[in-house]
């Protein structure tokens, strides 16, 4: 049973069409990852999803009393504002504190809650807004380019984060992400958008896909394997990964 289904959904700013005919279904318990380029339309179509944004055409359609989770690309939070992190997680609305401590844990951050916002480090931050997501005991998680500002074996265990959480709240992630090499390991589907949907299907079918290919070449396939071979094997990639970046 679909989550959330989109049907011919269309967005267009000042006469340019931003999204044309995007059709897509989420289900209960996936771990689906939208991909493309820079201006490509992945934040315009997660506005869409969440309701903040109105499409000029198409349908989202939300099962009934769907609790959504939603960790922005960024939160801009002025640095001379005194604000714990258990604070943020009051807004907009108190919460009890053994939820925030359950929450803070969850994200992997269990030992922040009285430090400031503004003191700490990008992953810190970024699992916070991760906890504040897991308030609500989301069955979907949206997550849009969460880990950017991290490095990459930052991002890695931010991925890895996601997956246990998905596993521990039985919920739906959609993710999206520019970090290809790491993201699709993570994924159970991959949806490439460049203003419409080009191409879709597992990690394997999309990266071989010639769309996909068009758009980033075709290193993020080799990197898919690599990460597969050293996931499997339990072997430290990173060296290997970032030669591979650079080849």
């Amino acid at each position: 049973m679909s989550l959330l289904s989109a049907r011919g959904v269309g967005v267009s700013r000042n006469g340019t069409a931003i999204l044309q005919h995007v059709d897509f279904d989420i289900a209960a318990g996936e771990i689906v990852t939208i991909v493309g380029p820079n201006g490509s339309g992945k934040s315009t179509l997660l506005r869409v999803l969440i309701g903040a944004l109105t499409p000029d055409g198409g349908t989202v359609t939300r099962s009934p009393g769907l609790r959504l989770g939603y960790v922005p690309q960024k939160l801009a939070i002025d640095a001379t504002l005194p604000l714990t992190a258990r604070r943020f997680l009051d807004l907009p609305q108190r919460v009890g504190d053994a939820v925030a401590a359950t929450a803070l844990e969850k994200a992997g951050v269990p030992d922040v809650a009285q430090r400031q916002m503004a003191d700490l480090s990008g992953g810190q931050f970024q699992r916070v807004l991760l906890a504040r997501a897991l308030l609500s005991r989301p069955q979907l998680l949206i997550l849009d380019e969460a880990t950017q500002g991290l490095d990459q074996p930052g991002a890695a265990r931010f991925y890895q984060l996601i997956e246990g959480v998905r596993r521990n709240l039985n919920c739906a992630v959609l993710m999206v992400s520019h970090e290809l090499h790491v993201v699709m390991s993570a994924s159970d589907r991959v949806i490439c958008l460049n203003g419409h949907i080009c191409c879709e299907g597992t990690p394997e079918v999309v990266s071989a896909a010639p769309a996909y290919q068009e758009l980033f070449g075709t290193g993020t396939g080799g990197a898919l394997a690599l990460y597969r071979h050293d996931h499997d094997h339990g072997h430290d990639h990173a060296h290997d990964q970032k030669a591979h970046d650079h080849a």
